[in-house]
């Protein structure tokens, strides 16, 4: 075990090496030093709590998401018997208390009906139960339900598109190693370590970015429209902005079924409108999409329709020639800015259900300082004591350790820089830990050479043994250690994580360096200095 070839002391020295100068620029940050400009840089991003920052606690409504289903259901059957062969005729489709109603008009289609039903339902994940639940009452009515299991399947997928679509447009702020993450059935927790301000956060994720467009009901009369009162199979819709309302009335009436939703676009930027110089927002559909988008525009031409973004409308033009190429233009009363957020959060694709800020908190600069400074000096106070400790107790044997020590700590961080990690307060306990376990290894390494040694073994043996025998108890203990870290980090959430991660970047490290590198540093001094005795 005390032999080492030439190309396994290389590999040796060049791993440590390398992952050493990975960790300079972290260490460097904390100074005014700086690198070269070109010079690759990696660096370990420090967590909310060390570099300050902004954390929001959003919350959707599951009471939206069951409403946005029975729309979706309700398009989907009447789409369905509409092409059936012969066509299906149904009467009016009622969506109260939570469930889709509605009568065949010829009974003797009924069976036709249920079989062209049927593929509109699918199991509920594991459940074992479908996700709605179709029956026929009094001869020819159907009652269409979302089961309980189709429901939370349904909420679980609307919030895990959710977290995407919130992780998406906060990369696209610039911001580097956010936290996002699911909390509970319909909470997400956003942590941004660096952003100090809020407010553009809460814009950018408090927009749904739900984006339709939908053919105007030319036949509802303005008077009916000031009493909320609209044609079957219409709804109410109201402007965002009262400007740019046609007449003056505040709201309009659009066709509720048979628009374009905004899921199709592959590209939304903010540019200027060529006459107004106005901001404006320049959208791209897919291949689908723009199909669709040429088909409403050109079977609709001079009818107006809504541009209509979360629930508000933006726009009500009229189509004076079909659009064919796949692109639109959303013009309203924006800003730069407001254009700017609006491209980011179409690019990100809609929200699937409204998040609501329900806690907002903000993590100032010193206060990540402080944490750091303490967690420094805690690791330095720490590591000055075990080094004085080990070298007084084990003389040479002991300042190998205490190289090894600092090796472990340099190539903790480069390990981390190399992966992009998060450094988080609780990751400092973790290097505390690490620094601990190392030590540990070389205790135990050099006290079973102390025993080799006392039994009257020759000073070789007595290391190559005492490595062999302490290696293995050493082994069992980081492997029960691992297994711990790694539950950690698959159940845990922020903290837990952050801990996590260190603790099983540093298992690995301090195996590296206090078993393997001092093994290899004991074996070349045994061999030129041929010992006769070890001062143990």
């Amino acid at each position: 075990m005390l032999e080492f070839s030439i190309w396994k002391k290389v590999w040796y020295w060049g791993v440590a090496l390398v992952l050493c100068l990975l960790a300079v620029p972290t260490l460097l940050s904390f100074t005014t030093v700086h690198l070269p400009e070109g010079v690759p840089a990696p660096k370990v991003n420090l967590g909310l709590d060390l570099a300050g920052g902004s954390r929001l606690l959003l919350e959707a409504d599951r009471n939206q998401v069951i409403q946005q289903r029975l729309e979706g259901m309700e398009e989907s059957v009447r789409t369905k018997l509409n092409q059936a062969q012969p066509r299906i005729a149904i009467g009016d489709v009622s969506s109260r208390g939570g469930r889709l109603t509605f009568t065949v008009r010829d009974a003797a289609q009924v069976d036709a009906a249920r079989e062209a039903l049927l593929p509109l339902t699918n199991g509920a994940g594991l459940s074992g139960q479908r996700d709605w639940d179709i029956q026929v009452v009094n001869g020819n009515q159907f009652v269409l339900a979302p089961t309980a299991a189709g429901i939370d399947l349904e909420v679980s997928n609307a919030m895990e598109t959710a977290v995407e679509v919130v992780r998406k447009r906060i990369d696209a702020l610039g911001t580097k190693e956010p936290d996002i993450r699911r909390l509970g059935g319909t909470r997400i927790d956003v942590q941004v370590p660096g952003l100090q301000d809020p407010a553009a956060l809460k814009a950018l994720l408090g927009q749904t970015a739900k984006l339709e467009f939908k053919m105007v009901d030319e036949t509802a009369s303005p008077a009916d429209l000031a009493q909320g009162v609209v044609p079957p199979g219409s709804e109410v819709v109201p402007y965002a902005d009262a400007a740019d309302a046609a007449g003056g009335a505040p709201v309009i009436a659009v066709k509720r079924l048979g628009g374009i939703k905004g899921d199709q676009l592959t590209n939304a930027k903010q540019s200027f409108e060529q006459q107004t110089n106005q901001p404006v927002v320049d959208i791209t559909f897919n291949q689908q999409g723009g199909e669709r988008f040429a088909q409403l525009t050109s079977q609709n031409v001079g009818k107006r329709f809504a541009i209509i973004l979360d629930g508000k409308v933006l726009s009500a033009p009229a189509i004076n020639e079909p659009i064919l190429g796949g692109s639109a233009q959303i013009s309203g009363s924006f800003t730069t800015k407001s254009a700017t957020q609006l491209a980011i959060a179409l690019r990100s694709g809609a929200l699937p259900v409204d998040l609501k800020v329900v806690e907002e908190r903000t993590v100032g600069p010193d206060l990540g300082a402080e944490a750091i400074d303490k967690g420094a000096i805690a690791m330095a106070v720490g590591t000055i004591a075990l080094m004085l400790f080990i070298v007084l107790t084990y003389g040479r044997f002991g300042i190998y350790a205490c190289v090894a020590l600092v090796l472990n700590v340099l190539m903790i961080l480069g390990v981390m820089a190399l992966f992009g990690t998060t450094l988080t307060l609780p990751g400092i306990a973790g290097f505390v830990l690490t620094i601990g376990a190392t030590v540990d290894a070389n205790v135990l390494i050099n006290e079973r050479i102390r025993e080799e040694l006392a039994r009257g073994r020759r000073v070789v043996q007595s290391v190559e043994l005492g490595y062999r025998e302490a290696s293995r108890a050493i082994f069992d203990a980081n492997i029960t250690n691992s297994i711990a870290a790694v539950l950690m980090f698959a159940f845990g959430s922020g903290p837990v994580r952050g801990f996590a991660v260190v603790l099983m970047i540093g298992i690995a490290t301090s195996v590296f360096t206090a078993v393997t590198l001092t093994r290899m540093w004991i074996a070349g001094w045994l061999r030129k200095a041929r010992p006769a005795t070890l001062n143990l």
